[in-house]
């Protein structure tokens, strides 16, 4: 079949599953099996549990369950409420401290976690209720928490990064990298944006009356809740960008310190390992089949040759390769309203990589794009994972209409963080080159 009207069929039928409600892992795996077997035979099936294996067999791939592991047993850990209540204290005497706190702590937590759940569901349940309660918009509230837990996926160690890396085959280390000053950036811009806004608009969030105000000897000792934090961060981030650990390694060390954590916070109670546990296999069987169903998607359509085909076409046109560059974070940013972010990768980066590469940008910094991308997707509706995050731990007063209101400003923010790391490159290569 011509590669042209084999992409449009492709491509058709994947919406059309997606359309139809068939989970990603189940359109993707279930499509390239139908078309292996009409195109060629079903003999041909067989180099499908193959590729499988040896795509989801690599020793990289560990670190995907450890830090999902790690991210559910610090959400149960009692770290997210000390973080809370240090930045409760120290900046709630500020108009839109709150909320600017907030995003501080989804900051600390996905240098920890490296998943978005965790930080939007613990901030959901905790800051959420506080922050309504005392007049704060729903708009802020609810977009701070949002916004703030997308970090997850883009600052280290970033699960997200795992699988991008691996299949872009790009080093992980040097994504790392990258991926900490641009989730800096972000978080300031999202911080800039509340005070700004609640400094022209106190109503929208007002500071707290002076008899819930804490004295310094207070905030002082409240700073006992960021000890495990910060050497939990320091242990994963610094044992990775140091060399001296692979990132599986690293996400033992993860692991493992969230178990002492645990311990030492609230007790190792087995309910909470069991539950921690049951979430993580979950979790981690929903990504592995979607790996599985989109590599067998992404490895036909290249047998096929239409990667290459497209490969060509856009190599050939005539136009700045930045417009190039321009139409594909275009084109990730729909897809994230639509499909899943592991979905995209395993479609998308066989294809773009390449002609990345071929159109001279640096693999690294163009990953790095990819992944803010994949962040904006978490809360562009109808398929953004934190707007369904959030609306299952947000009060009843709260509606899907309030959350995806309150994403507007934040997504825009997104997106021009995303032009300024375009615009200067050396945001994102200044680590990587530095450190590797």
């Amino acid at each position: 079949m011509n590669p042209v009207n084999f992409t449009i069929l492709f491509f058709g039928s994947m919406f059309l599953c997606l359309a139809l409600g068939i989970p990603i892992a189940i359109a993707l795996g279930g499509l390239s099996v139908i078309f292996v077997f009409f195109f060629w035979g079903p003999s041909a099936l067989a180099m499908l549990p193959l590729n499988s294996f040896g795509i989801t067999s690599g020793f990289e791939f560990l670190a995907i369950p450890l830090f999902i592991f790690m991210a559910n047993m610090l959400e149960r850990s009692g770290i997210a409420e000390d973080l809370y209540a240090t930045m409760y204290r120290f900046f709630g005497t500020l108009h839109g401290g709150l909320a600017a706190g907030t995003v501080g702590i989804c900051t600390l937590f996905a240098a920890m976690a490296g998943v978005s759940g965790a930080a939007t569901v613990s901030m959901g349940i905790l800051a959420l209720p506080a922050m309504l309660s005392r007049g704060y918009s729903k708009s802020i509230a609810i977009g701070s928490i949002a916004a703030g837990g997308s970090l997850g996926i883009l600052i280290p160690p970033s699960v997200t990064m795992i699988v991008y890396g691996l299949i872009a085959n790009t080093s992980i280390g040097r994504l790392y990298a990258g991926g900490l000053m641009p989730g800096l950036l972000l978080a300031t811009l999202f911080v800039i944006y509340i005070l700004v806004r609640s400094r022209l608009q106190p109503h929208l969030a007002p500071a707290l009356p002076a008899e819930e105000r804490f004295s310094w000897r207070k905030r002082i000792r409240s700073l006992t809740g960021l000890i495990f934090p910060v050497l939990l961060v320091v242990a994963v981030l610094g044992s990775i960008l140091s060399g001296f650990t692979s990132v599986s390694e690293a996400a033992a060390i993860g692991a493992l310190g969230s178990i002492v954590a645990a311990l030492f916070k609230r007790g190792f109670y087995w309910p909470i390992y069991r539950e921690a546990a049951d979430r993580t296999l979950l979790l981690s069987c929903l990504i592995f089949w979607i790996i599985i169903g989109a590599s067998a998607f992404s490895t036909l359509y290249t047998a096929m040759g239409a990667s290459s085909l497209i490969r060509e076409l856009v190599l050939g046109l005539e136009v700045s390769r930045y417009v190039i560059l321009v139409m594909m974070m275009l084109l990730l940013i729909l897809l994230g309203m639509v499909i899943d972010t592991v979905g995209i990768i395993m479609i998308t980066v066989p294809v773009f990589v390449p002609i990345i590469v071929a159109l001279g940008f640096d693999p690294v910094w163009f990953g790095v794009l990819f992944i803010i991308n994949m962040e904006i997707g978490f809360l562009t509706p109808p398929f953004g994972y934190n707007l369904f995050y959030l609306r299952g731990v947000a009060p009843p007063g709260v509606t899907m209409l309030d959350i995806y209101h309150s994403i507007v400003p934040f997504v825009l923010l997104m997106i021009i963080g995303l032009g300024i790391c375009i615009a200067f490159p050396d945001i994102i290569l200044v680590l990587p080159n530095a450190l590797f």
